[in-house]
């Protein structure tokens, strides 16, 4: 072995190892690059499958033509609008645009027939309305010349009423149109009228409400006959009354209820003509005039309704009850006289605040507006509409009967006004050219809708509902047709 070996030894050693980790590196870098590849293929595989889903979806999707579908399908797909061009001024343009109708008043309530701007239903409720705040009085009033239909409206209204569990009471019926109807719902019509054995005893104590202690009861009991005697004496006499006759009525009252279980009117007239108590000897001449004035209505031409007990009963589980006076004589007064016998004899149960949600209708109101005895009775059951439940109903001919009820500035025409007031539904059906002006300014009515009033049909009527207006067609069954006509003594026979 040369001097050289061991130095060339110990080169070889120190070299193999550089080459080795050289010989990783490339192995390192080549499985990289796999990896790498392996990568770009799965990305790639994963890129053409995509595109394939994407090419297959929309190859398999079914676009509609421009045009829309053809055949049967016509129209039940929304295709391309196109509108003719039109040219015109802005101001005619602006009574055209934003093409919007009311939204109505919803669809809980009564149905009445077709909106005529939106050509919707149209329906009403005014415990509905109450409910969301829509009016905040229940009350309505309607007016129409004769021939109008708002006869039509109010019966089909108030009949339609009752699947909803409410009740009708029909006070006072001067030309009995509400009898045929009240039978027809299974309700029943009392007939009032000289000949018949109806009779009604105004001072019946009626329907006791629940919770009401002896005491209470027996105190409203003698406040309700106070009043009601009170009342037909200022409609007999046409004035007011004086006090020493209101001490003459209540002197004569206590007595006939406590030597009485019944007390009847024929008693109190006789107590007031001739009464027991009478310190001062001057009770029979304070109370005279009152005495003989009460007298109509048991001696006179009033005789045999109110002067005796009551031979029928208030049941007010029936759907519907009219007092029916058509057989009475065509007398104002007298017609006053029974509407306020005939509102007492319903108040007990017409003012119970659990008897539930009923109608009140006043017909003919034109009648009862002139006695003040009758339009404050009128007057206070409006104001407590809300408490008892009741929407009352006041039809008439125009709204200018209003104006023709005592002297400007009088309370009676304040009465009569406040009516109006406390009803925000007000029902106008076609009004004659010269009760336009009076109508608007009633009702606060734009000029377009005063000029509307006199062009409106049968049946068409224009509904103010606090500050919303409506226009509307009023719809009747053939069934309601035949049975609200009221004029079928002019037409019967006529080809």
């Amino acid at each position: 072995m040369n001097a050289r070996e061991p130095e060339q030894l110990h080169t070889s050693v120190l070299v193999a190892p550089a080459t080795e980790r050289r010989r990783l590196r490339k192995q390192r870098r080549a499985a990289a690059a796999r990896l790498q590849a392996e990568q770009r293929r799965a990305e790639q595989t994963a890129a053409k499958a995509k595109a394939d889903a994407e090419r297959a979806e929309r190859k398999a999707t079914r676009y509609l033509p421009a045009a829309g579908e053809p055949g049967p399908a016509t129209l039940r797909t929304p295709g391309r609008f196109r509108l003719v061009q039109h040219q015109d001024t802005s101001a005619t343009l602006a009574g055209a645009y934003p093409f919007v109708a009311e939204g109505g008043l919803g669809a809980d309530g009564v149905f009445v027939g077709q909106d005529l701007y939106s050509g919707g239903s149209f329906v009403y409720d005014p415990w509905v309305l109450y409910a969301r705040g829509v009016i905040t009085a229940p009350n309505v009033v309607l007016a129409g010349i004769v021939g109008s239909g708002k006869s039509s409206l109010a019966k089909s209204f108030y009949t339609r009423s009752l699947p909803f569990g409410r009740r009708v009471y029909v006070p006072g019926d001067p030309k009995g149109e509400h009898t045929a109807v009240a039978e027809a719902v299974g309700g029943r019509a009392i007939v009032l009228g000289h000949g018949l054995n109806t009779r009604l005893n105004p001072l019946d104590e009626g329907h006791r409400p629940s919770g009401l202690s002896d005491a209470q009861w027996a105190i409203t009991v003698a406040s309700r006959r106070r009043d009601l005697i009170g009342a037909l004496a200022e409609t007999v006499l046409a004035r007011g009354l004086t006090p020493l006759e209101h001490t003459a009525i209540d002197i004569a009252l206590t007595e006939t209820v406590r030597e009485n279980s019944v007390p009847i009117l024929p008693t109190v007239v006789e107590r007031i003509l001739t009464p027991n108590e009478n310190a001062d000897g001057r009770l029979a001449e304070d109370g005279r005039l009152v005495g003989h004035a009460l007298r109509r209505l048991v001696a006179g031409d009033l005789q045999g309704l109110f002067d005796g007990p009551s031979t029928v009963t208030f049941d007010p589980s029936l759907p519907m009850i009219s007092l029916d006076l058509s057989r009475v004589t065509e007398n104002s007064t007298l017609i006053s006289v029974l509407m306020t016998c005939s509102s007492a004899w319903m108040e007990s149960e017409l003012l119970d605040p659990a008897g539930g949600q009923r109608w009140v209708i006043y017909d003919e109101a034109w009648r009862l507006l002139s006695h003040p005895a009758l339009l404050r009775r009128m007057d206070a059951h409006w104001r407590l509409a809300r408490h008892y439940g009741i929407a009352n109903m006041l039809i008439f001919h125009k709204l200018s009967d209003l104006d023709n009820v005592g002297d400007a500035g009088s309370a009676m025409r304040s009465l009569a006004n406040s009516l109006l007031a406390n009803a925000e539904t007000r029902i106008v059906y076609r009004q004659e050219s010269d009760q336009l002006g009076l109508t608007a300014q009633a009702l606060g009515l734009t000029g377009t809708e005063q000029k509307l009033l006199p062009t409106l049909g049968v049946g068409q009527g224009l509904w103010r509902i606090k500050d919303r207006a409506f226009v509307t067609q009023h719809q009747l069954h053939p069934a309601e047709l035949e049975l609200f006509d009221t004029s079928s003594r002019l037409t019967s026979g006529v080809k």
